[in-house]
């Protein structure tokens, strides 16, 4: 397929995305109400940081009053991950990509961009990022604006069901290549288990969030490599 194949095929996977990024993000726009943000200021913070955990991270840090190495530093810890998201992806685009198109590609690796983006068969066109973070990126944004904008005004029950929404964008990522290949479902599996471990045993628990994605994905990684080897995919 041609870069235009691609840029469309992304913006076709990417809008059930954005659909679940605006519901929620508009919980985040009540964040940054309270934390005394504008509808505006909102639209800028989460378009240029499209992160939930860190948005939620910033605003609270924000609303305390805190300095700029608190931010740096929380950041940090809390979207660690995404060094390890975007280490796979850039072993997944073509040798030969350039460093802008890279960077640009780096610029919005979240959770479930990262998902369809590794679900790609072959090689990773860049196009199909651009595509799909064209739509997601604004969906994010626009709920965190439309949040700030009536917050106050949605009764509290409705506001908490919007975040369900997150929920059914994982397990549409994860349901069907697991479907498909039964050591995916084992791993899917083991990972969850693990994770709610790792949230409940004592000394682990007080691991911030941010880490212990780092600490079981790298674990688990190197145990399926051992264990479940597959050929790297001929370039297409």
């Amino acid at each position: 397929m041609n870069n235009s194949k691609w840029y469309k095929k992304g913006i076709i996977d990417g809008i059930p995305i954005a659909l679940g990024y605006f519901a929620v993000s508009f919980t985040l726009g009540i964040v940054a109400a309270k934390a005394g943000l504008t509808a505006f200021q909102a639209l800028i913070a989460t378009g240029l940081t499209n992160a939930s955990a860190g948005g939620y991270a910033g605003f609270e840090i924000i609303a305390e009053g805190g300095g700029y190495i608190a931010m740096a530093v929380s950041q940090l810890i809390v979207n660690a991950r995404y060094l390890l998201m975007s280490a796979s992806l850039s072993q997944k685009l073509a040798p030969d990509t350039s460093v802008l198109n890279r960077a640009l590609v780096a610029f919005d690796v979240t959770d479930e961009i990262f998902g369809i983006s590794i679900a790609v068969n072959g090689r990773l066109n860049p196009f199909y990022n651009y595509g799909a973070m064209t739509v997601a990126i604004p969906g994010w944004a626009l709920g965190a604006f439309f949040g700030v904008i009536m917050g106050d005004i949605l009764p509290g029950s409705l506001v908490s069901a919007l975040s369900v929404g997150l929920y059914g964008m994982f397990l549409a990522i994860i349901i069907p290549p697991a479907r498909k290949n039964r050591v995916i479902a084992f791993l899917v599996t083991v990972s969850m288990i693990l994770s709610f471990a790792f949230s409940k045993l004592p000394l682990l628990s007080e691991i911030s969030s941010g880490v212990r994605v780092i600490i079981l994905t790298v674990a688990i990684s190197f145990a399926a490599a051992i264990l479940f080897p597959i050929e790297e995919e001929a370039d297409e």
